[in-house]
């Protein structure tokens, strides 16, 4: 087609803007949308002696859970007291505080001492206090409440306010049920239902373990591997940049687990060559947020979350790894499918070969680096303990570190990365605290049971009805919230629904879940991880969430296929059947990107868009005659796309000089 009958509204890699943030730039979004970024600064000695703490503290949790055999609740208390000295030692009252140096206030050190105190008191008078019971005396009750406040403090600085809302929600609503106040501060604090529940027991075992080892990875120069690895495989198909963001972005939001830190760090690098190979801004943007959101249900490690929903679901770790890799391909194939329609659309160039890596050569040279999750990957399948598998595969990833001069470890690169991963920890430890309330007040007020009741009742017993329902609380729910403690606030308030309501597998369901309050990332209005990759890509903030929105529409779909077909994820099925289930959501899932994309081989007519989504939605839905339906309707849209695209090229032809 000559210049003259070019599609103008078509952006052109001339006249896309490539302007894109800074490193100043980014270091203000980190700030701004990840509130992990926002800690105080110390420097020389005192820099020095939180530094050396920080990293003890990473050796003791790795001896706390290889070698000693202390009472549960006193190694829970101990994790979850001295995380909230490092989070009152790191994070100000207010962000504008930050920056300052070597500087932290006689208020926070009393709001420091009290709470870490609170679970400290417990652990020095452990036996006393369990003897009581619900009979916990006026101390205990104050030192109670002080503790659950001074945490949730801690989670308004390092979490943010949304996972705060919900649980004052549910703590109002226990005391609306009649509950004593001393009754709920002994269920909340004193018991394993509670702040020191299972989300911290896994926490303080397993995810913690994960961090340090993720942190190691990190310092093997393993994102960079990564980056180059996706450059290598698609860098030079069409839209190019874009497939590499998908990839790289996958595989690095995997070990990260966090949406919104990946888009950034990720996203400085793949958002640039988006935009300088002529996608718009919003594109850019909002590919690297929904490939980075994705990095969270990525196995084996699934952002930590995987960890969890073994110890909520009582199967081996092992199984959920295997049972999330196939609605992990189809989330990563919508976005790859929505992105090289997308450069079909534009008539979008990849990169020049002779400027990536060959792959063969970056893996014989690089390929090393894939040895500790190897490792672990193996140990874990092979029947090893999470924290043997996840300190062996971190010893590997210190020993990997020393092929290379670039990322040999010298004994300061130790204690930094010891000190990362006690940093990465804070967070996520903090969020499973504040989930645990959540978890101690269903426990307590069998407020499980009447959201199964409400949402059965309201959807009448109609499973796909309760589906949705289940879909717009968790969305709702998991704004704005971490990972980790996102899947905990799902699997104890949304799950029992679809478990115990409709009889839904438990895995399904709690994997069902995870995916809506992960996606909440990039949902409006509240998509973190979309504004986070608009800030660096100079776009539209709602423009790139609901571009992000769409370039994830699997994880809106996926869902509803592992439910309604369990084979998906390897349950009661066969080869043929997971075969045939598979075929029939890529189709469905090419149909619905096509139809939302309006394009295969030309622009759509309205009609033909409705007819494809409608077809892929059908593919979707398990049986055999709408099977069928949705076949004919996406082939006859994609026939319809090849015969006018023959009959533009004989109109318009192209002539060679």
């Amino acid at each position: 087609m000559t210049d003259d009958f070019k599609d103008t509204s078509t952006p052109t890699p001339e006249s896309v803007d490539t302007s894109t943030g800074t490193m100043a730039d980014v270091e203000e979004i980190m700030k701004k949308y990840d509130r992990e970024s926002n800690t105080r600064i110390w420097t020389g000695t005192p820099g020095k002696i939180i530094k050396y703490v920080m990293a003890a503290f990473a050796l003791l949790m790795i001896w706390l859970n290889l070698f000693a055999n202390w009472d549960e609740r006193i190694r829970r208390c101990l994790f979850l007291g001295t995380i909230i000295i490092f989070a009152f030692l790191m994070y100000p009252l207010r962000k504008k505080d930050a920056g300052k140096v070597n500087h932290m206030p006689f208020y926070d050190v009393i709001l420091m001492l009290l709470g870490a105190g609170s679970f400290f008191y417990y652990i020095m008078n452990f036996k006393a206090v369990i003897d009581q019971a619900t009979r916990i005396g006026q101390l205990e009750v104050v030192l109670g409440i002080i503790g659950i406040v001074i945490l949730a403090e801690a989670c308004r600085r390092v979490v943010g306010l949304p996972i705060l809302f919900v649980a004052g929600f549910f703590v109002i609503y226990s005391f609306a049920q009649g509950k004593a106040l001393r009754v709920i501060i002994y269920n909340l604090f004193y018991t394993t239902t509670g702040v020191i529940g299972t989300p911290i027991g896994v926490c303080s075992t397993y995810i913690v373990l994960f961090i340090i080892f993720g942190a190691f990875l990190e310092g093997t120069g393993i994102s960079d591997f990564f980056i180059q690895v996706a450059n290598s495989i698609a860098g030079a198909s069409k839209g190019g940049p874009a497939k590499v963001a998908v990839i790289s972005s996958a595989l690095c939001g995997m070990v990260s687990g966090s949406s919104v830190a990946n888009t950034v760090t990720t996203g400085s690098v793949t958002i640039p060559l988006m935009k300088k190979t002529g996608y718009r801004s919003e594109f850019a943007g909002a590919v690297e947020a929904s490939a980075s959101t994705g990095g969270q249900i990525m196995p084996p490690i699934m952002g930590a979350a995987a960890f969890l929903m073994a110890e909520m679901v009582g199967v081996p770790y092992a199984d959920i790894a295997v049972k999330a890799i196939l609605p992990a391909f189809l989330y990563f194939l919508g976005i790859f499918i929505a992105v090289h329609l997308e450069a079909l659309r534009t008539g979008l160039r990849g990169l020049k070969k002779e400027d990536l890596p060959h792959f063969g050569k970056l893996v014989l040279k690089q390929g090393y680096l894939l040895l500790p999750l190897i490792i672990l990957v193996w140990m874990v399948m092979a029947g090893f303990t999470m924290a043997r598998s996840a300190v062996i595969a971190t010893l590997v990833a210190i020993v990997v570190s020393m092929f290379r001069k670039e990322t040999r470890m010298t004994p300061s690169g130790f204690i930094d990365v010891l000190e990362n991963g006690t940093k990465n920890t804070i967070s996520v430890a903090i969020a499973c605290g504040v989930a645990g309330i959540i978890a101690g007040v269903v426990t307590m007020t069998g407020l499980g049971q009447v959201l199964i009741s409400a949402i059965v009742g309201m959807s009448n017993g109609n499973l796909l009805i309760a589906l949705m329902l289940t879909m717009l609380t968790c969305i709702v729910l998991g704004m704005g919230v971490p990972t980790t403690a996102n899947y905990i606030i799902m699997a104890t308030t949304c799950a029992p629904i679809l478990v115990s309501g409709m009889g839904v597998n438990a895995i399904a369901a709690n994997m069902f879940v995870f995916y809506f309050g992960i996606i909440a990332d990039i949902t409006p209005p509240v998509a973190l991880a979309a504004y986070a990759g608009s800030a660096i890509a100079r776009s539209n903030p709602m423009k790139t969430a609901f571009t992000a929105t769409r370039l994830a529409i699997a994880a809106f779909i996926v869902p509803y296929i592992f439910v309604m077909s369990p084979a998906l994820l390897f349950i009661e099925t066969t080869p043929l059947e997971i075969i045939l289930i598979v075929l029939t959501s890529i189709v469905g899932l090419f149909g619905v990107s096509a139809g939302l994309a309006g394009f295969i081989y030309s622009k759509m007519p309205i009609w033909q868009r409705i007819l494809s989504v409608v077809g892929g939605l059908l593919l979707i839905y398990p049986g055999l005659v709408t099977d069928i339906a949705g076949v004919a309707m996406v082939g006859v849209v994609i026939a319809l796309q090849f015969v006018g695209r023959k009959k533009e090229s004989k109109e318009f032809p192209t002539f060679n000089n």
